[in-house]
């Protein structure tokens, strides 16, 4: 089905309103007291204990899992519960995240490619305070696109990049989403999205590097109906963390998932990196 197809019947006054909905949540997460805006370090835990500007303890990895050492007068919230002396977080599982107060600051303890990191987020963070808005295509309905879910007979390991170099993640691909843009197909590997049998794609296009982010954008599809149909709606077309902070370790999408059209649609360069108000 073409985009043309999709557009007939669309409200475009309630299409636009449901998609400055999205938008608006969007940036509120990401610059709340404790979103990715917030992040003022990316720590690289070792075996030996490490202390850090931005957050208190003496941190390090270990065999059975992430430690802190707090000195005295330092103190952490641990599930509601002060926590002083030494603390073991036990392991984390890889892109699992816990969370822990100190202060006005939450710090995350999180596993990446690997690799157990702390990243502390700090309201007061400039990046944070000075953020205004995102850049973005004004939503068209032209860009809504239908498709259909092409499921592998089992889900098959993808190994892609990271905006941190010499990292990689590893993420289980359900299956491919196949559409069509200006009368040429095109298939996309697909991971698992947000909610039961949600997809989401990590993509580049002829915009990337030009007016959208060069590393890649995200898009969130709902689960396939009965017969495998899905709808993408490329003016959903997100930033992940990376194209705001260097603090971040957002995947690249998989090469097959650079599409050799111009998705003129969805978010652009962020102001912090250059981009056009």
């Amino acid at each position: 089905m073409t985009v043309q197809d999709v557009d007939q019947g669309i409200d475009r006054v309630s299409f636009v309103r449901e998609w400055e909905e999205w938008h608006r949540q969007k940036e509120e997460v990401l610059s709340g007291p404790h979103g990715f805006l917030a992040i003022t370090g990316l720590h690289w835990l070792g075996a030996e204990p490490e202390r850090f500007e931005d957050a208190p303890g003496a941190w390090s990895s270990t065999a059975e899992g992430v430690v802190v050492e707090l000195a005295e007068g330092e103190e952490l919230t641990v599930d509601g519960e002060p926590v002083r002396g030494r603390h073991d977080f036990g392991v984390i599982a890889e892109r699992d995240s816990v969370y822990v107060g100190w202060a006005d600051a939450v710090i995350e303890v999180a596993k990446r490619g690997g690799n157990d990191i702390v990243r502390p987020r700090h309201p007061g963070n400039p990046l944070r305070t000075s953020f205004t808005r995102t850049p973005a295509y004004d939503p068209d309905p032209r860009w809504v696109v239908s498709g259909r879910f092409l499921p592998f007979d089992e889900p098959r390991p993808v190994t892609v990049g990271a905006a941190v170099e010499g990292l990689e993640h590893v993420y289980d691909s359900p299956g491919r989403v196949e559409f069509e843009l200006a009368g040429v197909r095109h298939r996309l590997t697909a991971f698992n999205g947000r909610g039961p049998g949600g997809l989401m794609v990590l993509f580049t296009d002829k915009t990337s590097g030009v007016t959208t982010y060069a590393a890649n954008r995200s898009l969130q599809i709902a689960a396939p109906d009965a017969e495998g149909r899905v709808t993408l709606d490329f003016n959903r077309a997100g930033n992940l963390p990376c194209a705001y902070t260097d603090l971040a370790t957002c995947p690249l999408p998989p090469a097959e998932n650079r599409l050799p059209v111009a998705v003129e649609a969805g978010e652009r360069i962020p102001l912090e990196r250059g981009g056009a108000a």
